[in-house]
């Protein structure tokens, strides 16, 4: 490995942890700035397309474990995003820039929740619609994120198979 390389890989690495620390940090603001303003049992407010109303989602990922113990939530929560960082960390230098993006909002995405859900209460969720599960910012990111990076992905593929 050529030291421009060695630079290259560990610049993508520093983009794709700082930008993800950003974008948690951005998400736990935006959840923390909506309890405090609009408390636990807030009312909606409509905004068209969506409705704002603070609800808290204790089964990871629209509910679905609510039936198991905290611990072993978080627990599940804190291995998933470990070994999704450790992957992505690892495939950064590797990734064209959008697919950098997009693993920079997902694993951005996963952390903030993940920060969340360690107070035992459960993961802040905020954007209701209606006709989707209610989410939040960090949802949102995870989404467009997982869209973008296998996006990128398989562009890059077709690119450098031509």
């Amino acid at each position: 490995m050529s030291v421009l390389d060695s630079e290259h890989s560990t610049a993508a690495r520093s983009v794709l942890v700082l930008s993800a620390a950003a974008l948690a940090v951005t998400d736990l603001s935006v959840k923390a700035a909506l309890v405090q303003t609009l408390g636990h049992d807030s009312h909606d407010t409509d905004f068209g397309l969506f409705t704002v109303r603070v609800a808290y989602d204790t089964g990871a990922g629209f509910g679905p474990l609510s039936w198991l113990p905290p611990g072993a939530l978080v627990l599940g929560a804190v291995a998933l995003v470990a070994v999704l960082a450790a992957l992505l960390v690892r495939a950064a230098p590797r990734l064209r820039k959008p697919a950098l993006l997009g693993a920079a909002l997902l694993l951005g995405g996963a952390l903030g929740n993940l920060v969340d859900l360690l107070d035992g209460d459960g993961v802040v969720d905020y954007l209701h619609t209606g006709w989707l599960p209610s989410s939040n910012l960090a949802g949102v990111f995870v989404v467009t994120g997982a869209g973008l990076l296998v996006l990128g992905t398989v562009r890059g593929a077709v690119r450098e198979g031509q």
